[in-house]
């Protein structure tokens, strides 16, 4: 660890960093943390948080079972800096560094209730078994104009010609073109950061875009993600705009997905352990596909995290409702597109783009893993189009976590205490919702019932 320091510490001397907002990320992928002075943060030591603050709901709420999953004296864990996350903030007004830490219990440990340390934990079993895991995220998101009284429908924003798209205008250059001033800060901030994107296109909703991340490793893609999301949004405030990676934002326009393409090599060769010599599927592809079926429906709340998620896997929205898989087909919920024997890797399509992406990386690859381990086989391909059949996983927040617990395997990966507080926070928000009465229910219950 000391020579991480010294590298931070030469890496904010270099660029007269005057300021370091040491990052962590919270149950719901956002940013908790604090704002350090650059001399402070060089003398003072590891800086220290709350441990209540992994377990707080996306009101600032607290869970009845908060004082059984924490310390009762609300104790603090201890923030190590990752030095390969270090970054710059190019949108601040002084030269500011950001960095992710990771959080520790006081006696050292990895604290159990870190996101960041419950994919870790899944890529340490990879690593045993001498397997790196490749994924590549593809990231949807609206902008929207600025909206400040939440009773109000969001509105897709004015692009340079002045006018809001009305019309559904998948993979359009027009379309883009209407927000380059936006895209051309975006990429310019995503640059100063090293965050690896790729392609950007126009998808389906009016003023919808979506970012495809170059493959990697796990959690460096899960750490881009996490800062692609501020970074988003801190540009279209710049632009006088809101960016949300709402699931399901608006009532007419589609959902937003987080996709996650994913494979398997070999550390010591390389080789994709998903293609056989000849070119066709091995067991262990098969089998990594059937855990993503056996074990999405009790992990369904780590793809769908909010009650606004489940909005999305609805039928005929494009987006995925039952287990299915398929060739290159995009209908079902894990998809094989069409590859070389070395490209070979399956897309799940379930997660939204309002997951946090540290817990969504674990789910997929550990169900995935699970699968390989119990030898599991899938069902045949299918072949049709697969968001006509039956329903196959939640349509609640509340039922997506019904079954979190139910197999020992989960358990014993993602551990009894996280599982059981990630489950708090979760049902708190959703009692909290459920609370609110809809101007649905006045319209067609008040008068009529």
């Amino acid at each position: 660890m000391d020579s991480e320091i010294q590298r931070i510490k030469d890496w904010l001397q270099q660029r007269q960093i005057a300021e370091v907002e040491c990052l962590v990320p919270d149950m719901a992928g956002t940013a908790r943390g604090k704002f350090i002075p650059a001399h402070q943060f060089l003398s003072r030591g590891e800086p220290h948080l709350p441990e209540s603050i992994m377990i707080q709901t996306v009101t600032g709420a607290y869970s009845d079972e908060h004082w059984d999953l924490v310390e009762p004296t609300d104790a603090d864990m201890i923030l190590k800096p990752d030095a390969s996350t270090l970054r710059i903030v190019p949108w601040a007004r002084e030269p500011t560094a950001q960095i992710i830490h990771d959080c520790y219990t006081m006696a050292g440990n990895p604290h159990p209730l870190s996101t960041r340390n419950v994919l870790r934990k899944v890529l340490a079993l990879y690593e045993a078994q001498g397997l790196r895991p490749v994924v590549a995220p593809e990231v949807e998101f609206f902008l929207v104009r600025k909206n400040t009284d939440p009773d109000y429908e969001l509105q897709p924003p004015a692009g340079r010609s002045g006018r809001s798209e009305t019309s559904r205008l998948s993979y359009s250059m027009d379309a883009v073109a209407e927000f380059e001033d936006f895209v051309e800060d975006m990429y310019e901030f995503a640059a100063a950061q090293q965050l690896q994107v790729d392609t950007l296109i126009h998808e389906d909703g009016a003023a919808q875009m979506e970012i495809n991340f170059e493959h990697g490793a796990p959690l460096d893609l899960a750490d881009q993600v996490f800062t692609f999301k501020r970074t988003v949004r801190e540009t279209a405030h710049r632009h006088g705009m809101y960016a949300t990676f709402m699931a399901k934002p608006m009532l007419r326009e589609p959902g937003s997905a987080m996709h996650i393409h994913q494979s398997l090599v070999r550390v010591a060769t390389g080789e994709n352990i998903f293609s056989d010599s000849g070119g066709g599927y091995t067991k262990a592809f098969l089998s990594y596909i059937a855990g993503l079926q056996r074990y999405t429906p009790e992990l369904i709340s780590f793809y769908a995290p909010n009650v606004n998620s489940y909005r999305r896997l609805a039928p005929e929205i494009a987006a995925p409702i039952n287990l299915n898989w398929g060739m290159d087909n995009r209908t079902t919920a894990f998809r094989v597109p069409h590859s070389d024997a070395a490209g070979t890797r399956v897309e799940n399509r379930f997660p939204g783009a309002d997951v946090n992406p540290y817990l969504a990386f674990a789910a997929t690859l550990a169900s995935g893993y699970l699968g390989m381990q119990r030898g599991l086989e899938p069902g045949q391909p299918h072949r049709g189009t697969a968001n006509e059949e039956d329903v196959g996983v939640a349509r609640t927040l509340e039922e997506g976590l019904r079954h979190l617990q139910d197999s020992p395997e989960i358990i014993e990966v993602f551990g009894e205490l996280f599982l059981r507080a990630y489950a708090a926070v979760k049902l708190d928000e959703f009692e909290e919702f459920n609370r609110v009465i809809s101007s649905w229910e006045r319209e067609h219950l008040l008068l009529q019932v």
